[in-house]
């Protein structure tokens, strides 16, 4: 029976994630199945447990149930359990549920295949929700010399913070402030879906700042848009995050690493 695998959320139409998979188990010849499922708002469980009976043997989980894949899991990476929510499910040999979340690798790897090694930098992450706290953890641990947090609520960056003071040099500070600049400036907020701008200084951005939205789109995305009116040396999207993610899942359950730029470059074409 060939292995099956799938992302669930609602809505779903729209995911790339069956395309990235079929392209990765075509590149590292792997047999499988990989599809896209419409899970009801209110039967996630029940959803996936038809799917596990169906030979499923792992699964992408997106908006919005992240953080009940989380509740479901027997056990959880540290980064799933730092970040409170779970995109990637594994079903263990034993019929126990494994979750991960793979999200902020996706950011620094893609980060690292354009930048080089992150040692030492400053960055600058902008939001304190899911994004931001599934980031916090790959961040610290690649080497970075300072992880700043802002927000438009300052007590949920200041309570981000106290999640990862163990684990590397971060701190919260106003959205406003203007008196630091930054390597790296890092969107994780959705303001570019609305066309809005996150609300910072552009003061935190010098010659050599390197800025990256975790959305994309065909067109430059605002925020990037608005980095380089700064004078950012580079501007990045979230595509590369997105396969970058995909990438690490795909990996888990497959234990094969296929690449990203073959993939990226198919998506880039079809946006």
């Amino acid at each position: 029976m060939i292995d099956k695998y799938a992302v669930f959320g609602n809505p779903i139409a729209h995911s790339k994630s069956p395309l990235i998979h079929g392209l990765f188990a075509r590149e590292t010849s792997q047999t499988m199945e990989y599809d896209a499922i419409l899970a009801p708002v209110d039967e996630f469980a029940s959803s996936l447990n038809q799917f596990w009976k169906a030979n499923g043997k792992g699964a992408n989980i997106t908006v919005p149930f992240k953080e009940q894949a989380f509740d479901l899991c027997d056990e959880l990476s540290e980064q799933a359990r730092l970040a409170g929510a779970v995109n990637t499910l594994t079903l263990l040999s034993d019929g126990s549920l494994r979750g991960d979340n793979t999200d902020g690798l996706g950011l620094v790897k893609d980060l690292k295949r354009h930048i080089g090694e992150l040692s030492g930098l400053s960055v600058l992450l902008i939001g304190a929700g899911g994004a931001a706290r599934g980031s916090a953890l790959p961040l610290l641990q690649s080497g970075i010399g300072k992880l700043t947090i802002v927000n438009r609520t300052q007590s949920k960056a200041e309570r981000l913070v106290e999640c990862f003071k163990g684990y590397g040099d971060v701190c919260a500070l106003p959205i406003e402030h203007t008196d630091k600049s930054y390597d790296i400036v890092i969107n994780s907020t959705s303001s570019s879906l609305s066309g809005e701008l996150p609300g910072i200084s552009g003061s935190v951005i010098h010659g050599g700042t390197v800025c990256y939205d975790m959305m994309y789109g065909k067109e430059p995305t605002p925020f990037n848009v608005w980095a380089k009116e700064q004078g950012a040396k580079l501007t990045l999207d979230g595509l590369g995050m997105l396969v970058g993610q995909a990438a690490e899942s795909f990996s888990i359950w497959r234990k094969v690493k296929p690449s990203v730029e073959p993939v990226l470059e198919a998506l880039r074409s079809k946006l």
